[in-house]
């Protein structure tokens, strides 16, 4: 059983492998066989175009040094998220509110401890109403997948990009526990108003530590990622406050709260830090 498991782990990660290596831009060391690229630099040598060789070669080694990390990122994910993490003001999710865990889960990915690191019925739903506006105004994401995104990888929508996130965000699930994912998760989101992480946020919102908030306190935090320049209540009291009614409406929906709480604590004050 331990055998099959083992080998079921290094075919998982050949077909990540695969999936991150073509479609986030892999195929660059291809090219070191492509003829187009041959005749460029022959080109340059017969026309003693030095200069333009240099241009070719300094494009295709950071088109490879960048090939390199995202191989190396796949296959040595901790090591990499390691080295992302500031370790400073880390806070295990132990001493981090279980309301806020809730919320955050609540808000941002309701099937969090279901899915494998992306949500069919997410992506399928933020389709859908995407199709309805004609833009993007919504994302499939998972906690997991928008882990990844902040740790690696850039704020674009291209479709190399979106492999690349869906590719680490499996090799994320199978190499972490759902609790450990939380807990990177909420110690490097962006809670506005300069705040890094939870620590930082409980601290500059509320001048308490992450297992000190309230639920209306934690209600709100969890509204923030979502729109963080929008919705801190540094920027934009009331904004934040209807943010965080819907963090609470939701709470209710997945059965963390009754709604009798959740009415109770929409009017519940809030005392910020400053």
């Amino acid at each position: 059983m331990q055998r099959f498991r083992f080998g079921r782990f290094f075919l998982y990660l050949f077909i990540l492998f695969f999936l991150c290596f073509w479609f986030s831009g892999g195929n660059t060391i291809l090219n070191f066989f492509d003829p187009a690229l041959k005749t460029t630099i022959k080109q340059a040598l017969d026309a003693n175009q030095i200069s333009s060789l240099t241009n070719v070669t300094n494009e295709t080694k950071n088109d490879l040094t960048s090939t390199y990390d995202r191989i190396y990122r796949l296959i040595a994910l901790k090591s990499s998220v390691d080295s992302k993490i500031a370790k400073q003001n880390y806070v295990k999710l132990e001493n981090i509110s279980l309301s806020l865990q809730q919320a955050i889960i609540a808000t941002e990915d309701n099937r969090f401890y279901t899915h494998p690191g992306f949500d069919v019925e997410g992506i399928m739903r933020a389709s859908l109403v995407n199709l309805q506006y004609g833009e993007v105004t919504e994302g499939g994401s998972t906690i997991t997948q928008q882990l990844v995104k902040n740790l690696f990888l850039s704020q674009d929508r291209s479709l190399n990009r979106k492999m690349e996130e869906f590719a680490l965000a499996v090799d994320m699930e199978m190499r972490y526990s759902k609790e450990e994912i939380l807990e990177l998760y909420l110690n490097t989101i962006y809670f506005g108003s300069g705040f890094y992480g939870i620590s930082e946020a409980s601290m500059g919102y509320f001048a308490k530590m992450p297992n000190e908030l309230t639920l209306a306190e934690a209600a709100m935090l969890a509204g923030l990622p979502n729109a963080p320049s929008v919705y801190s209540p540094y920027v934009d009291f009331n904004a934040a406050k209807k943010r965080q009614s819907v963090v609470l409406s939701r709470m209710a929906d997945t059965g963390y709260i009754t709604p009798t709480i959740a009415n109770e604590t929409k009017s519940a004050p809030i005392y910020l830090a400053e």
